[in-house]
């Protein structure tokens, strides 16, 4: 699947679930992701525990939710992150623009993952 186009042509709601070492998992609403020129999906990341888990347990599940059970699940695992760099400041942008000014401040980290996995959001 070509996940740029994708995400450059869906619209919808995302969830990022991550577990830590001991299993406890956590979710939380992800905007869609910045997908690379090799195909990683790049997030931004406050810090808090989904960045936590991720440094204890580097898989995760990505659902993107288009209309009513329309989407995908993205297997996910975590590759590598980084704390400046164009990207981020790029995220940080848009993160004040969208969500509320001064947003952006809170992200400290992109975190990139390679897709294991994909399946519709319902059903297999």
């Amino acid at each position: 699947m070509n996940w740029k186009e994708y995400f450059e042509t869906k619209r919808g709601k995302g969830f990022l679930a991550t577990a830590g070492a001991n299993g406890e998992v956590n979710i939380a609403v992800y905007s869609r992701p910045h997908v690379m020129e090799d195909g990683t999906l790049a997030f931004g990341m406050t810090e808090r525990l989904t960045h936590a888990n991720l440094q204890e347990n580097s898989h995760a599940v990505y659902a993107f939710n288009e209309k009513g059970f329309e989407g995908v699940r993205l297997y996910l695992e975590k590759v590598r992150e980084e704390t400046e760099g164009p990207l981020l400041e790029e995220i940080r942008k848009r993160a004040d623009e969208v969500v509320h000014p001064g947003t952006g401040e809170l992200l400290k980290y992109v975190v990139y993952f390679d897709v294991r996995n994909n399946l519709p959001l319902v059903g297999t």
